[in-house]
């Protein structure tokens, strides 16, 4: 069923890379991964992958690989000289984890199904919510991951993502010299939601980090033309015009921002 002899499946078994257990008759039993496992070390061994990167990669896809199958399905192949696992539309190196087997896992009424053809397409925006979700699970553990994870979803989306891009942009603001990184998400974002106060506000915050006052109280003032009650524009507003020597403005927001907070 897998095109691998038995003379390769005990080779892979001996070398660790697989670990069945035994039937009543001594026969092998292989778990789901075990059988990923097979079909991807014989291609990548055929595409002449190096022994040490395909354990590298096997050993870090095997720990990571969910008993149930995912959704998007899995894909593990030779890209050149590196091992990439792909879900969905989304590629990335299966050693490093960076962002980037011709094996195929894909579920069809609770069976596993191996596919020698390109996948068909998918859920777009089914996919892009599963690559949002992932982002807000990195987002405590691993930033970088979040920020792929968000740019992905973002790439993915049939239509404008309004939570990644504010997530995204968010993201970068509260990481060391990325504010210009996060200007560049709102200024997009705000091409497709013109009118939204959050977006608006979420770049005056971006502006004043990078010392650019002037533009800062522009998008202050036009987030508070769209949304009046919106307190916290009120408050920043005021505590960047009193930084402006603007002393009347500064007392006419923040008692704005004193009748909406109490």
């Amino acid at each position: 069923m897998l095109g691998v002899s038995r003379y390769v499946v005990a080779g892979l078994v001996a070398a660790g890379f697989v670990t069945p257990s035994r039937g009543p008759r001594r026969e092998y039993r292989f778990t789901f991964q075990d059988v990923v496992m097979l079909r991807t070390a014989l291609k990548l061994r055929a595409a002449h992958i190096p022994p040490r990167k395909v354990i590298q990669a096997l050993s870090r896809l095997r720990v990571e690989l969910p008993d149930e199958l995912p959704l998007s399905g899995i894909r593990v192949s030779a890209v050149g000289s590196n091992v990439a696992v792909r879900t969905g539309r989304s590629q990335w190196d299966a050693i490093t984890g960076q962002m980037l087997l011709d094996f195929e896992v894909a579920e069809i009424k609770g069976d596993v199904v191996f596919l020698d053809t390109a996948p068909a397409p998918r859920d777009l925006a089914h996919q892009a919510e599963e690559w949002y979700d992932r982002g807000e699970q990195l987002r405590t553990s691993d930033l970088d991951g979040a920020e792929r994870a968000y740019r992905r979803a973002i790439d993915l989306s049939p239509q404008p993502f309004y939570a990644a891009y504010v997530d995204l942009g968010a993201l970068l603001c509260e990481r060391e010299r990325r504010c210009a990184d996060a200007l560049q998400v709102f200024d997009v974002a705000l091409e497709h939601f013109p009118e939204d106060a959050a977006l608006h506000f979420n770049r005056a915050i971006a502006y004043e980090d990078l010392g650019r006052l002037g533009a800062a109280e522009e998008s202050y003032r036009r987030c508070l033309q769209l949304e009046p009650s919106y307190a916290d524009a009120h408050h920043n507003l005021a505590m960047l015009l009193e930084k402006r020597g603007d002393q009347q403005g500064l007392v006419r927001h923040f008692n704005a921002y004193r009748r909406l907070t109490t």
